[in-house]
């Protein structure tokens, strides 16, 4: 039986949550769909875009280039993630300089630093990096740790005993975009994708 591949990138901060449900509504849809997830960051998700290795992509970055078209599908505010206990705690939100002098841990692939520097404001906290790690789970296990906080998209899974505070003045959001490449002939099964994403719930997911 011939099947229908799908080379998708999607950005490896993006969390599944908001995902699994349309991801299994499209394998209903194309029920012999052959789907290969390619995992990067934003930029190189965006090379390979533009280098013909994936078909469509799912980024949250603030800018794309003119050869890209990007459809906005949904939000996720960036919050601070700490360990129970942490004096965050008591914050019911958290000003971003709040988090000035705080030991922090980096989540190397994160873009947060692209999208304040696209509101054209200069970033008011100077935090101690204390770990740097591409792994969201030894970021986590770290904070579990009690060596520090990081920034996060809210629908990253946190683990168990981690607790987030929405970040404020201002408030930092990110748009998940579906992005393809202008002119480029879609595959039917690209087509079904992106016709099944516009009009996808994605604020009920």
């Amino acid at each position: 039986m011939q099947t229908a591949p799908l080379r998708l990138g999607v950005m490896c901060t993006i969390g599944p949550l908001r995902l699994v449900g349309f991801f299994d509504l499209f394998r209903k849809l194309i029920p012999r769909l052959e789907l290969s997830m390619h995992e990067a960051t934003g930029q190189q998700l965006v090379d390979q875009l533009l280098g013909g290795e994936i078909d469509i992509a799912l980024i949250g970055l603030p800018n794309f280039p003119e050869r890209l078209a990007a459809t906005p599908h949904y939000e996720e505010r960036y919050v601070i993630a700490f360990r129970i206990g942490h004096r965050i705690e008591s914050m019911n939100t958290v000003p971003i300089r709040e988090l000035d002098g705080e030991d922090y841990l980096e989540r190397v692939n994160c873009e947060f630093n692209d999208h304040y520097e696209a509101i054209g404001e200069p970033v008011p906290f100077a935090v101690k990096v204390r770990y740097r790690s591409e792994r969201e789970d030894w970021v986590q296990a770290i904070i579990l740790a009690g060596m520090g906080c990081a920034v996060m998209p809210e629908f990253l899974p946190i683990m168990p005993g981690l607790t987030t505070r929405t970040l404020m003045d201002p408030e930092m959001r990110r748009t998940i975009h579906l992005v393809t490449v202008r002119g480029r002939r879609f595959s039917p099964t690209v087509e079904a994708f992106v016709r099944l994403a516009r009009r996808y719930d994605w604020k009920a997911a």
